[in-house]
């Protein structure tokens, strides 16, 4: 409940609670990426640090910069720049991210069979296609009804549900392949019976180069 406040709070009250957020997200992130990286190479894992740069730090980055911009004043060096915070994007990666979490996991509970990866036992191909196309139709849907969210097609939100459906479950198998590397159940314990900061965002970081990507070729 506290993590579902802090994450509301964050992108919800200003520009600086989000940017906040997400500078916490990624300094949890690398703290426990820096663990792991020890853990799976004691000797050199100093080689494989600046891989940090592409899995953690640009992708926050990203995604600051779907939320904010910063205006700056040429005219008069007496105005001060302004800077504005939109939550629609960072929004509706997260909602996606979780709602394919979710549904993935009950269509799998309910109907899943087939296995979808070694990497991590659980996945389905049943939930894990059944997660992507629920993610899609209620995303698809909310940008369709939700008034906020008519600045853009629904087409559009349909594609950015999809690329975090996709994009999202690869991350989550990267960070899976990573904690089987070094022989360890969950990244980090800062949400006890939850896990990590790796085990709570893996998707989020993955997914939000390609939405970044996405959005502005087309935007």
């Amino acid at each position: 409940m506290i993590f579902v406040l802090v994450m509301l709070a964050g992108l919800f009250i200003n520009a600086w609670t989000f940017i906040a957020l997400f500078i916490l997200i990624m300094t949890g992130c690398l703290y426990e990426f820096v663990k792991i990286i020890r853990k799976i190479s004691p000797d050199k894992y100093g080689y494989y640090l600046p891989l940090a740069i592409v899995y953690i730090i640009m992708p926050v980055l990203m995604m600051i910069d779907l939320g904010i911009t910063v205006t700056i004043n040429t005219k008069d060096n007496t105005a001060p720049d302004l800077i504005s915070y939109a939550a629609l994007f960072p929004c509706a990666i997260l909602f996606s991210i979780w709602i394919n979490d979710t549904m993935a996991y009950l269509v799998g509970s309910f109907i899943g069979k087939t296995p979808f990866s070694s990497i991590s036992p659980k996945k389905t191909w049943e939930g894990t296609i059944g997660g992507a196309l629920l993610c899609m139709i209620v995303i698809a849907l909310m940008g369709y009804y939700i008034p906020v969210a008519k600045t853009i097609s629904w087409q559009h939100w349909l594609c950015i549900a999809a690329i975090c459906a996709i994009f999202g479950t690869l991350g989550d198998l990267l960070e899976s392949k990573l904690k089987r590397m070094a022989d360890i159940k969950d990244s980090g314990s800062f949400m006890p019976g939850h896990g990590g900061f790796l085990d709570r965002f893996d998707s989020l970081l993955v997914a939000t180069p390609f939405v970044w990507l996405y959005i502005k070729l087309l935007f």
